[in-house]
């Protein structure tokens, strides 16, 4: 019998810590959370020093008994769920479920699950750290108040089941305030001139204008110093005739050279922002893939292996085993040129935990190259990513010989640059991806022949361009993440958590992969701005992360935090009470519409999917309406068996479907088919939109669970030219934008286009 029982949270881990540990050891999950705030009640009681009413989380108990079971056979319980804020308080829970036991109860944290790592981790218990578990509860309270007292506010303003929260309504009037500006500006017009030049051997290349006089070309929109841009087409006109008289000659040759650094190993948010970029994964799938490869990947003969560190982390050290561990790894690989004199190290941000180090492979010797059979294409890619960039950290830095020419005509001044890869360094390894940015305006990059200071040069010809300055960017998932840690808002483990949390209550919605509000977010956070400015506002969020961090550290109370936020936002609650009709009514619209079935005038109301027709005499009468825009997208060719009303599109908790426009008197309902039948040996069902429980979007078989046929990527009705199956499906990538793929032959193809888009 097992003397000694360890706990963590994932049993994905169990395989991995078996192997290590032995016999000795009975090793149970607690699979998450085992206790919780109530669901049915604040669960906090402000007026008795917020004393906290935890009950065990539905579902759970038959964990609890199981711990509990275990924890009275073993001598020493080992707690050992993740290293953060959160697993301090569920080893808490624990400790406290399974306190009546003879066992001696102690805490372990392994930021990597290796052998070494595990097995100083139970050389080397310790108490459970208050501190942290106190951090902890302050956040998890501080998000029920604000929770169940602010959203009944939306409930009795805009609709039901709706919902505030401390974080994600500051992230969401973030994403608005973005979209009022976007849609605010207003493109202002600029012109760039550029000269085609030819030596006398006729070596050809692009000079752009730079100066004119003593003024700086630019953009509209930057300021600063002696700047100027060109306004229009009839001033482009005057300096195109003046440059003509001009005679262009080399002024000055600066001959440079410059080096370029690496980029420190990913941190949760860093990682988050390049998986966005490079491979289009949402904050949430990354960190998904990311709990997968820290747990542990089947590697055969080896067994389940852990083959990266933690992954909710906000600190970029690394630990000095893993530096030698590298640094041997460069010099092996790359040779000794690439390895710096001494390891490089990274400042870390100032609001950083430092807790834990930055998202590293945990062995050198298991390459992406070797465990491409092993991992999944996405876990994979995720893998490398991380690999990549750890090598590339403690590599030397690439070198660069830059020539910058400057040429003058008149009053003129045109240049012209050159830059060329004299040591590639870490890029040897690793390219960071940049952001899609329309704003930005890369250098005049060119490759340059043998140039002379006062050599004239002939000018061929000179071209034009017409600009317009670009709105701000809407954020991207990546772009969001950046935004929210740079202004302080949240922490390396709630990123991912607030933008899946905007996405599911269809405040906003990805488009062309940024995010834009819906109508219901854009209503839902001007409504909560204006009634809660001190809470749901950047500055405050932040400050209130900084006193988190200052429980975590022991230097502040975390009832005393909550008494100083409480008292003025409860004052806040007690000032909005019986203003809500009013401001319900200010939100409703009158129309000229009449009610179908009593003749009274419908207005305009709010829901949880947004804004419909309803009845002026609810509740007498209780018809409601798509608004007429909605109806006319909602409507469809098909009729309804039952009654012959027409068909139209509806959204429900589980997505789309089809129902009957005749209801309530007809209650029919079916799924929003393709159009393509299901191509299994067979089976006589239709191809039909479906949801998984995590609301993504895929397309299954209307015969389940008789015919499984299932399929991430939308079927097309459009047989495949090479193999003759009878449907294909949408692809889009990055790289190849959007086409069609054969699910049996791979076979790709361009969609073909339609008459509009070819016009």
């Amino acid at each position: 019998m097992a003397k000694n029982l360890l706990i963590v949270e994932s049993p994905a881990k169990t395989k991995t810590l078996a192997r290590f540990l032995g016999k000795d050891f009975d090793i149970k999950a607690t699979i998450g959370h085992l206790m919780d705030l109530p669901k049915s009640k604040l669960g906090v009681d402000p007026e008795n020093n917020f004393e906290i009413d935890y009950t065990a989380i539905k579902g759970k108990e038959k964990i609890l008994n199981e711990l509990k079971k275990a924890a009275k056979k073993a001598d020493k319980v080992y707690l050992a769920p993740d290293p953060d804020r959160e697993g301090e308080a569920i080893a808490w829970h624990v400790a406290n479920a399974i306190k009546g036991t003879k066992a001696e109860i102690v805490r372990v944290t392994f930021n990597e699950i290796t052998k070494t790592a595990v097995t100083e981790a139970i050389n080397n218990p310790r108490t459970i750290n208050m501190n942290l578990v106190n951090s902890q509860q302050a956040r998890r309270v501080l998000d029920r108040i604000v929770g169940y007292k602010v959203s009944p506010f939306l409930w009795k303003t805009v609709a039901r089941n709706l919902s505030a929260g401390r974080v994600q309504s500051v992230a969401l009037r973030l994403i608005c305030e973005r979209e009022v500006a976007v849609l605010a500006f207003k493109p202002q017009e600029y012109w760039q001139i550029a000269a085609n030049l030819e030596t006398e051997k006729n070596e050809k290349f692009v000079a752009r204008l730079v100066r004119i006089k003593d003024k700086t070309l630019s953009s509209p929109n930057e300021k600063g110093g002696k700047k100027t841009f060109i306004k229009s087409e009839a001033e482009v006109k005057k300096h195109l005739t003046a440059i003509k008289k001009e005679n262009f000659v080399v002024a000055e040759i600066k001959e440079s050279t410059k080096s370029k650094k690496s980029n420190a190993p990913f941190i949760t948010s860093t990682l988050q922002q390049e998986a966005a970029k490079k491979f289009g994964f949402t904050a949430k799938v990354t960190m998904s893939i990311a709990q997968q490869l820290y747990e542990g990947i089947e590697l055969g003969k080896e067994g389940q292996v852990g083959l990266i560190t933690y992954m909710r982390t906000d600190s970029v050290r690394i630990s000095n085993e893993a530096m030698g561990n590298v640094r041997d790894y460069i010099k092996s690989e790359f040779g000794e040129e690439y390895l710096p004199t001494k390891p490089v190290q990274y400042g870390k941000k100032k609001a950083a935990q430092d807790a834990h180090e930055a998202i590293r492979p945990s062995y050198m010797d298991h390459s992406p190259e070797a465990l491409k059979k092993k991992l999944t294409p996405r876990q994979l890619k995720l893998y490398t990513l991380i690999w990549n960039r750890f090598i590339a950290s403690q590599m030397n830095p690439a070198k660069y010989q830059l020539i910058s020419v400057d040429i003058n005509a008149g009053d003129y001044l045109f240049r012209v640059s050159s830059q060329k890869i004299t040591f590639d360094g870490f890029l040897k390894v690793y390219h960071v991806e940049k952001e899609e940015d329309d704003n930005s305006n890369g250098d005049n990059v060119a490759k340059l022949p043998k140039l002379t200071k006062e050599q004239e040069l002939n000018c061929k010809k000179i071209n034009k361009t017409q600009s317009f300055t670009k709105p701000p960017a809407r954020f991207s998932e990546a772009m969001l993440v950046k935004e929210l840690e740079a202004e302080g808002i949240g922490r390396p483990s709630t990123y991912a958590s607030i933008i899946s949390t905007l996405k599911d209550r269809k405040y906003v919605e990805i488009n062309e992969r940024r995010l834009h509000p819906t109508e219901l977010g854009t209503t839902v956070s001007k409504i909560l701005v204006e009634n809660f400015p001190d809470i749901i506002n950047v500055s405050f969020t932040a400050e209130m992360e900084k006193e988190l961090d200052l429980i975590e550290a022991g230097t502040d109370d975390w009832k005393k935090v909550l008494a100083n936020f409480y008292a003025p936002f409860i004052k806040t609650i007690y000032g909005l009470k019986g203003k809500e009709k009013e401001i319900k009514a200010s939100m409703e619209e009158k129309t000229d519409q009449k009610c179908e079935k009593c003749g009274a005038y419908m207005i305009i109301k709010w829901g949880r999917n947004g804004r419909f027709l309803a009845c002026s005499s609810y509740p007498e009468c209780k018809s409601t309406k798509p608004l007429p825009e909605e109806e006319a997208r909602s409507k469809t060719d098909q009729k309804c068996e039952k009654c012959g009303s027409p068909m139209i599109i509806k959204t429900g908790r589980f997505g789309r479907f089809l129902a009957c426009s005749g209801y309530p008197d007809c209650k029919n309902t079916k799924p929003v088919t393709l159009g393509i039948k299901c191509t299994k040996e067979g089976c006589a069902g239709d191809l039909v939109e479906k949801q998984t429980k995590g609301r993504r979007l895929f397309y299954g078989c209307s015969k389940y669970p008789k015919c499984d046929f299932a399929s991430w990527d939308m079927p097309v009705n459009q047989a495949c030219p090479a193999c003759k199956n009878p449907f294909m499906v949408l692809k889009i990538t990055k790289a190849k934008g959007e086409f069609h793929r054969c699910p049996e032959c791979k076979h790709e193809m361009t969609p073909p286009q339609t008459e509009e888009s070819t016009s």
